[in-house]
């Protein structure tokens, strides 16, 4: 350790204020009383980011003020924190730690520690961080104008790593609004020669199954929701293998070209109606219960790849969204209005040209979701660097 470093227990360095959850009852939204931190729902997105008011408590227990680090430490979220943008009440999922000298110093600290603090939870499902474990954890303390210096030089290196993941989320966000932009110009045009159908008369449509129950059965992969990606097309890393019925499997087998469409799940900013374009050769597939499939009834007046980037677009253009209902917190699409749908095409050499040139610019914004990826992992590998070697003195 660096010479006038040294080693502390939090407690000796901070005020820990563990959370205390309010009667139930005195919670409002209405802006009576004080403003309750809870958790994560009280969070803003990044680590440093401003805590915000969305609900209030006229029974507080426990407070923490305005610029106090809070710490989740109950539950999966065991180890996320944020700072204290107001001052609130502090509820029993979260803890709120005050500096006895430096802030800025303690609050990096417990950024770079995040795992570590998980790791002290108890409780395999639920995790819980209790008080003494806090209060025992140790850090590095160097002198004030120390703390002060490399606080200066993170702050200012963090600052250049969030400008160059902002420009890199720009960019994937300018090339999906292209592609979104130039589907909108294809499927909203007509010309010479086309013609329109309701999807109903173009496909056939196929409910999916899941594990059987009468035997035989056969071993297969079911494609699931999770295997639905943003773009529209398959992520085969997790295919479920079931043992399903033989005699379901005969009508639910899918070929080339067929398109599985998400009929129930979604989610509270995920609306359903989520397609994805089967394009394996090879192996047995099928499909879940909470899908169905799409398969072009006349192959010589409806291109597949066509059809899949008109029900790409008409999922991202928000149609799905007025086609949906809920039950028990599970999204169910209206099959039959989405059935209706009408779509409007060109002869078939025109729209294989047309599906050749949105696959093109589909690759173009997958290539960038990909760099995307592989800069925020990077951005992230050196931020922790950094933070390691500030709290080893190399900084």
């Amino acid at each position: 350790m660096k010479k006038g470093w040294q080693t502390k227990k939090l407690s000796e360095v901070c005020e820990i204020i563990m959370g205390q959850s309010p009667d139930g009852e005195s919670y409002n939204t209405t802006g009576e009383g004080v403003p309750l931190i809870n958790g994560p729902v009280e969070f803003s997105a990044e680590s440093f980011g401003k805590t915000v008011r969305t609900k209030f408590t006229t029974q507080p227990t426990k407070f923490c003020k305005e610029g106090d680090l809070i710490l989740c430490v109950r539950g999966s979220t065991t180890g996320r924190m944020n700072i204290a943008g107001f001052d609130a009440c502090v509820g029993r999922g979260v803890a709120a730690i005050r500096a006895k000298q430096y802030q800025p110093w303690i609050n990096h600290f417990i950024s770079s520690k995040r795992d570590e603090i998980h790791g002290k939870g108890t409780g395999a499902t639920f995790p819980n961080v209790s008080g003494d474990s806090l209060a025992n954890f140790e850090l590095v303390v160097p002198p004030l104008t120390e703390q002060q210096r490399i606080v200066g030089l993170l702050d200012e290196a963090f600052e250049d790593l969030a400008t160059a993941k902002a420009n890199a989320e720009k960019n994937l966000r300018n090339a999906r609004a292209l592609f979104e932009s130039h589907l909108q110009s294809v499927f909203t045009q007509r010309g010479p020669g086309w013609r329109t159908k309701s999807l109903m008369q173009a496909c056939q449509f196929s409910n999916g199954l899941w594990k059987g129950e009468k035997p035989p059965f056969v071993n297969v992969g079911v494609i699931r929701n999770t295997n639905f990606t943003k773009e529209g097309t398959l992520d085969d890393s997790d295919i479920a293998y079931l043992d399903v019925e033989v005699k379901k499997l005969e009508k639910r087998r899918l070929q080339f070209g067929d398109i599985i469409l998400e009929k129930s799940g979604g989610g509270p900013k995920q609306p359903v109606g989520r397609v994805a374009l089967f394009d394996k050769n090879e192996g047995e597939f099928s499909f879940s219960n909470f899908t169905s499939a799409l398969r072009v009834l006349d192959s010589d007046d409806l291109d597949f790849r066509f059809l899949h980037k008109f029900l790409y677009w008409i999922y991202v253009s928000g149609v799905t969204q007025g086609m949906q209902s809920n039950s028990t917190g599970i999204r169910n699409l209206d099959a039959d209005a989405y059935k209706a749908i009408e779509i409007t095409y060109p002869p078939l050499a025109e729209q294989r040209q047309i599906a050749d040139n949105l696959e093109s610019l589909r690759e173009e914004t997958q290539r960038l979701a990909r760099l995307y990826e592989r800069k925020h992992a990077a951005l992230a590998a050196l931020k922790k660097s950094l933070l390691h070697q500030a709290f080893n003195g190399e900084l």
